[in-house]
């Protein structure tokens, strides 16, 4: 373990050195400069045909009769996998070495990671394909062989980058999708009520087992009933800790900003942890928690039954916008509110813990119920988070070993979430840090090179619908696909 752990400590500040920060930075800053702004400009936009669509129209939520899955969904699905433990262990990780200030980077990686994860999400639906079963198949991995591939001189970096980033994502949905997750599961289950990891461990083995092995139409049946229900009790939860310490919040948004670039506090101490730990923590569990360049979520939005590419990259929008500014920041404010941080040198109260920063917030607010209802939340957030991944990981078998080997991929998944529940804790982070890295670049590559096509898409969707103009629409970069996508939009109409 002590030799893994210094092999995936130097990987780990290679891959989430400047370099890549800025990376990540630049494909976000370019991809919102290219698309206007869109996440502003056409916020009532995307706001309606998002979350808003979904009491208004019926084939959002419906289930659908093909292999494919509804925008709903493929929503809930994608939600499953980025709202986990980084909404509340990983933000309070942040806050705990990075202090306040961090919430605030967390919010810039957000803003910007919105049409990262649209451009994402867009390009999953121009380049996916359907595979031997009929069913809608599509990632990073597609764009990357498909879309960088047919640049002049990109067909073979096209498909090596395809390859590395299926192997990372298939190693990566044992870290982020798995074994954090679970071990998050079993450490709070045994601080909250006692319960042993191994029992915690061989209850969510045989609760994935049933449902991952059901293949996709489980997952997202199980995700559309667990995400709406967790998300709107967590945010409830977080509310009212938000009202009851509201003559704080000016104190709290004050440290975050002071924080986040290193000022000096009005007695005279640093603020936070300095800077650059702020930026850093603050980028990497923003990344962790709403999964923006990672070209993760895109292979679940792949499966939608949507036509239009920017239809599901506005899904996209919303996901980062639901998980990081929304839940992310209600967690953090709860932290910060319960003076378990100190707002002036963000150093930790004595005898609190990191990991249990969110509980104590909890706790302090609703006793011991406060501390089993996070317990709780962390249940659904990370078993949730397990079945969305699980898809991912599938996908990338798929895609390097064919369809025959997914299913033994999905029984390695499960066994594997029994280890993740008893290893520890920081290692588990850490790795899963490392792989959040490794899958990024290859990615972040495909998005850059690719972000003509992703600007000249959502160009064609603006002018046939904010200026009415009569042109042909940019569906599929296949012809088949094309005729067949352009006859199903005509018939929606």
């Amino acid at each position: 373990m002590e030799i893994i752990e210094k092999i995936n400590s130097v990987i780990n500040g290679w891959v989430w050195g400047p370099p890549m920060l800025v990376l990540m930075g630049v494909v976000g800053i370019l991809m919102t400069i290219l698309t206007g702004i869109f996440q502003i400009r056409h916020i009532g936009h995307w706001l309606k045909k998002t979350i808003g669509s979904i009491f208004k129209s019926k084939e959002i939520t419906a289930h659908t009769k093909d292999k494919s899955i509804s925008q709903f969904q493929s929503l809930c699905t994608a939600l499953a996998a980025t709202v986990g433990t980084g909404n509340i262990v990983g933000v309070a990780g942040a806050i705990a070495t990075g202090g306040p200030g961090a919430v605030f980077w967390m919010w810039i990686i957000s803003f910007f990671g919105m049409m990262t994860n649209f451009s994402e999400n867009v390009l999953g639906i121009f380049y996916r394909k359907k595979n031997a079963k009929g069913e809608w198949t599509g990632g990073a991995m597609y764009y990357l062989k498909y879309g960088l591939g047919s640049k002049k001189h990109g067909k073979t970096i096209g498909l090596v980058l395809a390859g590395l980033f299926s192997i990372f994502c298939f190693l990566a949905s044992f870290g982020i999708g798995n074994m954090t997750q679970v071990n998050s599961i079993s450490s709070n289950m045994k601080s909250a009520f006692g319960v042993p990891t191994w029992i915690t461990g061989i209850v969510i083995m045989v609760a994935v087992g049933v449902v991952v092995l059901g293949g996709l139409k489980r997952i997202a049946a199980v995700t559309e009933k667990i995400v709406p229900f967790m998300v709107i009790l967590y945010i409830v939860g977080s509310l009212v800790i938000l009202v009851t310490h509201i003559t704080s919040i000016p104190a709290i948004f004050a440290a975050i900003f002071k924080s986040a670039f290193g000022l000096k506090a009005a007695g005279g101490g640093i603020v936070g942890f300095g800077i650059k730990q702020a930026v850093v923590m603050g980028m990497k569990r923003g990344v962790f928690s709403n999964e923006a360049g990672l070209g993760s979520s895109v292979m679940v939005h792949s499966s939608s039954n949507v036509e239009e590419p920017v239809q599901q990259g506005m899904w996209g929008i919303f996901e980062v916008f639901a998980d990081t500014i929304i839940v992310c920041t209600l967690t953090a404010v709860s932290i910060l509110a319960s003076g378990d941080i100190d707002l002036v040198t963000g150093h930790l109260a004595e005898g609190v813990e990191s990991s249990n920063l969110a509980s104590a917030a909890f706790g302090a607010m609703f006793g011991k119920p406060g501390e089993m209802f996070i317990a709780v939340a962390i249940l659904l957030f990370a078993f949730s988070t397990v079945l969305g991944w699980s898809h991912y990981g599938s996908t990338a078998c798929e895609y390097l070993l064919g369809m025959k080997a997914t299913q033994v991929y999905k029984v390695v998944f499960t066994i594997a979430t029994f280890g993740g529940a008893v290893m520890g804790q920081n290692l588990a982070w850490e790795i899963a840090d490392t792989l959040n890295g490794l899958m990024a670049i290859p990615n972040l590559i495909g998005v850059l090179t690719l972000s003509g096509t992703v600007a000249a898409i959502t160009k064609n969707y603006i002018d046939r619908t904010f200026h009415k103009k009569d042109v042909k629409p940019m569906l599929s970069a296949y012809e088949d696909i094309q005729k067949m996508q352009e006859k199903s939009l005509a018939s929606h109409k």
